[in-house]
Protein backbone atom coordinates (compact mmCIF):
# COMPACT_ATOMS: atom_id res chain seq x y z
CA UNK A 1 0.00 0.00 0.00
CA UNK A 2 1.50 3.07 -0.77
CA UNK A 3 -0.01 5.95 1.03
CA UNK A 4 0.40 9.95 -0.55
CA UNK A 5 0.56 12.04 2.09
CA UNK A 6 1.58 15.79 2.47
CA UNK A 7 1.80 17.10 6.51
CA UNK A 8 1.31 20.81 4.84
CA UNK A 9 -2.15 19.83 4.12
CA UNK A 10 -3.00 20.50 7.97
CA UNK A 11 -1.98 24.24 8.05
CA UNK A 12 -5.26 25.63 7.24
CA UNK A 13 -8.40 25.73 9.39
CA UNK A 14 -11.38 27.55 10.17
CA UNK A 15 -13.13 27.76 13.57
CA UNK A 16 -15.71 25.10 14.18
CA UNK A 17 -15.68 23.70 10.47
CA UNK A 18 -15.71 20.04 9.90
CA UNK A 19 -13.22 19.84 7.50
CA UNK A 20 -10.48 20.28 9.66
CA UNK A 21 -6.97 19.36 10.12
CA UNK A 22 -7.69 16.89 12.77
CA UNK A 23 -9.08 14.33 10.36
CA UNK A 24 -6.28 13.77 8.86
CA UNK A 25 -3.60 14.74 12.18
CA UNK A 26 -5.55 11.43 13.47
CA UNK A 27 -5.41 9.22 10.85
CA UNK A 28 -1.80 9.21 9.61
CA UNK A 29 -0.12 8.11 13.40
CA UNK A 30 -2.66 5.12 13.32
CA UNK A 31 -1.94 4.09 9.68
CA UNK A 32 1.72 4.27 10.37
CA UNK A 33 1.51 2.11 13.78
CA UNK A 34 -0.69 0.11 12.35
CA UNK A 35 0.86 -0.64 8.83
CA UNK A 36 5.03 -0.11 9.27
CA UNK A 37 4.88 -1.90 6.07
CA UNK A 38 3.03 0.60 4.04
CA UNK A 39 5.20 3.53 2.14
CA UNK A 40 4.43 7.34 2.49
CA UNK A 41 5.31 9.56 -0.19
CA UNK A 42 4.94 13.11 -0.60
CA UNK A 43 3.06 13.94 -3.55
CA UNK A 44 4.14 16.46 -6.27
CA UNK A 45 1.54 19.47 -6.90
CA UNK A 46 -0.87 19.28 -9.88
CA UNK A 47 0.31 21.28 -12.55
CA UNK A 48 -2.00 24.15 -13.96
CA UNK A 49 -2.31 21.86 -16.86
CA UNK A 50 -3.81 19.40 -14.69
CA UNK A 51 -6.03 21.39 -13.52
CA UNK A 52 -7.01 22.87 -16.93
CA UNK A 53 -8.36 19.37 -17.96
CA UNK A 54 -11.17 19.77 -15.60
CA UNK A 55 -11.75 23.72 -14.17
CA UNK A 56 -12.02 26.64 -16.77
CA UNK A 57 -9.36 29.06 -16.39
CA UNK A 58 -11.59 31.90 -14.70
CA UNK A 59 -11.82 29.17 -11.73
CA UNK A 60 -8.26 28.64 -11.85
CA UNK A 61 -7.71 32.29 -11.50
CA UNK A 62 -10.19 32.59 -9.05
CA UNK A 63 -9.07 30.08 -6.81
CA UNK A 64 -5.80 31.35 -6.98
CA UNK A 65 -6.49 35.24 -6.28
CA UNK A 66 -9.86 35.79 -4.20
CA UNK A 67 -9.98 37.15 -1.13
CA UNK A 68 -13.42 36.78 -0.82
CA UNK A 69 -15.43 33.56 0.71
CA UNK A 70 -16.17 30.83 -2.18
CA UNK A 71 -19.94 30.00 0.01
CA UNK A 72 -20.47 29.62 3.65
CA UNK A 73 -19.06 26.06 3.54
CA UNK A 74 -16.21 26.94 1.51
CA UNK A 75 -13.40 29.86 2.90
CA UNK A 76 -10.59 31.50 1.32
CA UNK A 77 -7.49 30.25 3.45
CA UNK A 78 -4.38 31.61 3.34
CA UNK A 79 -2.51 29.81 0.24
CA UNK A 80 -5.49 27.86 -0.30
CA UNK A 81 -4.84 27.19 -4.12
CA UNK A 82 -1.51 25.80 -2.91
CA UNK A 83 -2.86 23.24 -0.52
CA UNK A 84 -5.70 22.40 -3.30
CA UNK A 85 -2.86 21.97 -6.10
CA UNK A 86 -1.01 19.55 -3.66
CA UNK A 87 -4.48 17.65 -3.21
CA UNK A 88 -4.93 17.40 -6.57
CA UNK A 89 -1.83 15.99 -6.86
CA UNK A 90 -1.95 13.43 -4.40
CA UNK A 91 -4.93 12.17 -6.71
CA UNK A 92 -2.83 12.24 -9.95
CA UNK A 93 0.00 9.94 -8.68
CA UNK A 94 -2.28 7.70 -6.69
CA UNK A 95 -3.59 6.71 -10.15
CA UNK A 96 -0.27 6.51 -11.80
CA UNK A 97 0.94 4.32 -8.78
CA UNK A 98 -2.31 1.84 -9.63
CA UNK A 99 -2.00 2.09 -13.32
CA UNK A 100 2.22 0.69 -12.47
CA UNK A 101 0.42 -2.15 -9.93
CA UNK A 102 0.56 -0.68 -6.73
CA UNK A 103 -2.68 -0.24 -4.74
CA UNK A 104 -2.59 3.72 -3.50
CA UNK A 105 -4.38 5.93 -1.57
CA UNK A 106 -4.73 9.76 -1.46
CA UNK A 107 -4.87 10.74 2.59
CA UNK A 108 -4.93 14.87 1.98
CA UNK A 109 -7.13 17.54 2.04
CA UNK A 110 -8.86 19.54 0.72
CA UNK A 111 -11.64 16.95 -0.68
CA UNK A 112 -12.40 17.59 -3.96
CA UNK A 113 -15.76 15.75 -5.41
CA UNK A 114 -18.13 18.85 -5.00
CA UNK A 115 -16.07 21.39 -7.37
CA UNK A 116 -17.40 22.14 -10.43
CA UNK A 117 -15.42 22.58 -13.30
CA UNK A 118 -16.29 26.80 -12.79
CA UNK A 119 -17.11 26.42 -9.10
CA UNK A 120 -15.33 25.62 -5.65
CA UNK A 121 -18.07 24.65 -3.35
CA UNK A 122 -18.81 22.05 -0.87
CA UNK A 123 -15.54 22.37 1.35
CA UNK A 124 -14.16 21.31 -2.31
CA UNK A 125 -12.09 23.98 -4.33
CA UNK A 126 -10.54 21.83 -7.23
CA UNK A 127 -11.84 18.15 -8.52
CA UNK A 128 -9.38 16.11 -7.41
CA UNK A 129 -10.74 12.33 -8.82
CA UNK A 130 -12.35 14.08 -12.03
CA UNK A 131 -8.23 15.45 -12.53
CA UNK A 132 -6.69 12.58 -12.18
CA UNK A 133 -9.28 10.84 -14.16
CA UNK A 134 -8.66 13.42 -16.75
CA UNK A 135 -4.91 12.84 -16.29
CA UNK A 136 -4.66 9.22 -16.92
CA UNK A 137 -6.82 9.52 -19.59
CA UNK A 138 -3.68 11.20 -21.12
CA UNK A 139 -1.77 8.71 -19.77
CA UNK A 140 -2.20 5.12 -20.41
CA UNK A 141 -5.71 4.41 -20.08
CA UNK A 142 -8.68 4.19 -22.70
CA UNK A 143 -11.46 4.05 -20.07
CA UNK A 144 -11.34 4.91 -15.93
CA UNK A 145 -14.52 4.34 -13.73
CA UNK A 146 -15.31 6.34 -10.35
CA UNK A 147 -17.19 4.43 -7.49
CA UNK A 148 -17.89 7.48 -5.16
CA UNK A 149 -19.27 6.26 -2.39
CA UNK A 150 -19.20 9.51 -0.25
CA UNK A 151 -22.86 10.24 1.65
CA UNK A 152 -22.97 13.28 -0.58
CA UNK A 153 -23.69 13.44 -4.03
CA UNK A 154 -20.76 13.70 -5.86
CA UNK A 155 -22.20 16.96 -8.17
CA UNK A 156 -18.82 18.42 -9.08
CA UNK A 157 -17.16 14.99 -10.33
CA UNK A 158 -20.70 14.29 -12.67
CA UNK A 159 -20.79 17.53 -14.05
CA UNK A 160 -17.06 17.52 -15.29
CA UNK A 161 -17.41 14.03 -16.56
CA UNK A 162 -21.16 13.61 -18.03
CA UNK A 163 -21.18 12.54 -21.40
CA UNK A 164 -17.46 11.41 -21.67
CA UNK A 165 -17.68 8.11 -23.26
CA UNK A 166 -14.74 7.06 -21.48
CA UNK A 167 -14.89 7.63 -18.27
CA UNK A 168 -18.61 5.59 -16.20
CA UNK A 169 -19.25 7.80 -12.65
CA UNK A 170 -21.46 5.95 -10.17
CA UNK A 171 -22.53 7.72 -6.79
CA UNK A 172 -23.88 5.86 -3.99
CA UNK A 173 -25.27 9.33 -1.26
CA UNK A 174 -28.51 10.61 0.80
CA UNK A 175 -31.12 12.66 -0.68
CA UNK A 176 -32.40 14.83 0.43
CA UNK A 177 -29.23 15.72 1.50
CA UNK A 178 -26.47 17.76 0.56
CA UNK A 179 -25.98 19.56 -2.26
CA UNK A 180 -29.37 18.20 -3.42
CA UNK A 181 -28.85 17.10 -7.24
CA UNK A 182 -27.97 13.22 -7.91
CA UNK A 183 -31.96 11.83 -8.75
CA UNK A 184 -31.46 10.76 -11.75
CA UNK A 185 -29.10 8.46 -14.15
CA UNK A 186 -28.16 9.67 -17.49
CA UNK A 187 -25.48 8.44 -20.12
CA UNK A 188 -22.37 7.42 -18.28
CA UNK A 189 -23.49 8.98 -14.99
CA UNK A 190 -24.87 6.55 -13.01
CA UNK A 191 -26.66 8.24 -9.56
CA UNK A 192 -27.82 5.95 -6.45
CA UNK A 193 -29.67 8.02 -4.00
CA UNK A 194 -30.50 6.40 -0.59
CA UNK A 195 -32.87 7.90 1.96
CA UNK A 196 -31.84 8.73 5.39
CA UNK A 197 -31.50 6.11 7.91
CA UNK A 198 -31.59 3.44 5.09
CA UNK A 199 -30.98 0.00 6.85
CA UNK A 200 -27.10 -0.63 5.96
CA UNK A 201 -27.68 -3.95 4.46
CA UNK A 202 -29.49 -1.84 1.58
CA UNK A 203 -27.12 0.18 1.50
CA UNK A 204 -24.53 -2.21 1.06
CA UNK A 205 -26.14 -3.34 -1.65
CA UNK A 206 -26.65 -0.58 -4.06
CA UNK A 207 -23.06 0.48 -3.44
CA UNK A 208 -22.30 -3.57 -4.89
CA UNK A 209 -24.61 -2.92 -7.13
CA UNK A 210 -22.97 0.17 -8.44
CA UNK A 211 -19.87 -1.03 -8.42
CA UNK A 212 -20.59 -4.09 -10.54
CA UNK A 213 -22.22 -2.00 -13.17
CA UNK A 214 -19.14 -0.51 -12.98
CA UNK A 215 -16.98 -3.24 -13.94
CA UNK A 216 -19.05 -4.40 -17.22
CA UNK A 217 -17.51 -1.29 -18.71
CA UNK A 218 -14.45 -2.75 -18.21
CA UNK A 219 -11.82 0.31 -16.87
CA UNK A 220 -8.40 0.12 -16.99
CA UNK A 221 -8.30 2.25 -14.18
CA UNK A 222 -10.94 2.46 -11.02
CA UNK A 223 -10.84 6.02 -9.23
CA UNK A 224 -12.45 5.62 -5.85
CA UNK A 225 -14.00 9.05 -4.10
CA UNK A 226 -13.72 7.59 -0.58
CA UNK A 227 -15.85 9.30 1.51
CA UNK A 228 -16.68 8.00 4.92
CA UNK A 229 -19.18 10.29 6.25
CA UNK A 230 -22.20 7.65 5.07
CA UNK A 231 -20.89 6.15 8.88
CA UNK A 232 -23.86 6.10 11.31
CA UNK A 233 -22.42 8.11 13.93
CA UNK A 234 -20.91 10.76 11.85
CA UNK A 235 -22.83 14.03 11.96
CA UNK A 236 -23.53 15.88 8.91
CA UNK A 237 -25.65 12.97 7.53
CA UNK A 238 -28.26 10.30 9.00
CA UNK A 239 -26.88 7.17 6.87
CA UNK A 240 -25.88 3.80 9.06
CA UNK A 241 -23.01 2.37 8.00
CA UNK A 242 -20.91 0.67 10.45
CA UNK A 243 -17.42 0.05 10.59
CA UNK A 244 -17.58 -3.41 8.79
CA UNK A 245 -19.08 -2.24 5.67
CA UNK A 246 -16.26 -0.01 5.01
CA UNK A 247 -14.04 -3.52 5.43
CA UNK A 248 -16.61 -4.58 3.05
CA UNK A 249 -16.10 -2.16 0.50
CA UNK A 250 -12.41 -2.86 0.64
CA UNK A 251 -12.82 -6.30 0.22
CA UNK A 252 -14.71 -5.63 -2.94
CA UNK A 253 -11.26 -3.48 -4.43
CA UNK A 254 -9.06 -6.21 -3.41
CA UNK A 255 -10.92 -9.05 -5.41
CA UNK A 256 -11.32 -6.84 -8.12
CA UNK A 257 -8.99 -7.33 -11.13
CA UNK A 258 -8.77 -3.99 -12.42
CA UNK A 259 -5.95 -0.94 -11.54
CA UNK A 260 -7.33 1.21 -8.23
CA UNK A 261 -6.62 3.91 -6.35
CA UNK A 262 -8.46 5.39 -3.75
CA UNK A 263 -9.01 9.21 -2.77
CA UNK A 264 -10.38 10.66 0.29
CA UNK A 265 -13.24 12.38 0.24
CA UNK A 266 -15.40 13.55 3.47
CA UNK A 267 -15.74 11.80 6.73
CA UNK A 268 -16.28 13.90 9.80
CA UNK A 269 -16.54 11.50 13.14
CA UNK A 270 -14.55 10.96 15.43
CA UNK A 271 -14.02 7.50 14.68
CA UNK A 272 -12.50 8.81 11.09
CA UNK A 273 -8.87 7.20 11.58
CA UNK A 274 -10.72 3.62 12.55
CA UNK A 275 -12.90 3.93 9.52
CA UNK A 276 -10.13 4.59 6.78
CA UNK A 277 -7.98 1.70 8.74
CA UNK A 278 -10.39 -0.72 8.09
CA UNK A 279 -11.04 0.15 4.60
CA UNK A 280 -7.23 -0.16 3.36
CA UNK A 281 -6.41 -3.06 5.61
CA UNK A 282 -9.34 -5.16 3.96
CA UNK A 283 -8.28 -3.88 0.76
CA UNK A 284 -4.49 -4.45 1.33
CA UNK A 285 -5.26 -8.14 2.20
Amino acid sequence: MILFHDESCLEYSAPSHPECPARIARSVPLLKRRHPDWEWRIPKPASEADLLRAHSCDDVERIRNTTRDFDADTPVYPKIYEHALRSAGAAIEAARAALSGERAFSLMRPPGHHATRDRAMGFCYFNNVAIAALNALEDSANRVAIWDFDAHHGNGTEAIVANNSRIAFASIHQFPGYPGTGTKSFANVGNYPIGPGTPRNQHVEVAKRALEKLATFKPDLLLVSAGFDAYACDPLVQMMLERDDFSTFGEWLQQLDIPVATILEGGYSDDLPELIDAFLSAWAK
